[in-house]
């Protein structure tokens, strides 16, 4: 399986494109790399993870992640946090989470 990695950011954080890249590829690689692995074997499977994150008009940051695995979709939201490294980490526990239950 490859896998394709989309992050989408508002005009107000693109700025923090390069530190937001090494956030997700530091979770990509640390938090969730183990459990992607049975998708991998999967020679057909496709994947996507989709991160989108804005600043809001409270000054704080939200976040959506949409990951696509084969043809398991997982959708994770969160709003209002003060730090944008905690919601994007926060995001990818909740993807580690749910892919170690299945």
């Amino acid at each position: 399986m490859e896998l394709q990695i989309q992050i989408h950011l508002n005009d107000a954080i693109e700025h923090d494109k390069e530190v937001i890249d090494r956030i997700v590829k530091e979770n990509l690689d640390h938090k969730v790399s183990a459990y992607l692995k049975k998708y991998e074997d999967k020679a057909d499977a496709e994947g996507k993870i989709e991160l989108k994150l804005e600043k809001n008009k409270k000054d704080l940051f939200n976040g959506k992640l949409i990951a696509n695995l084969d043809k398991d979709e997982f959708i994770f939201e969160r709003e209002d946090y003060e730090n944008l490294d905690d919601l994007i980490n926060n995001l990818f526990k909740h993807l580690k989470e749910e892919l170690s239950s299945k």
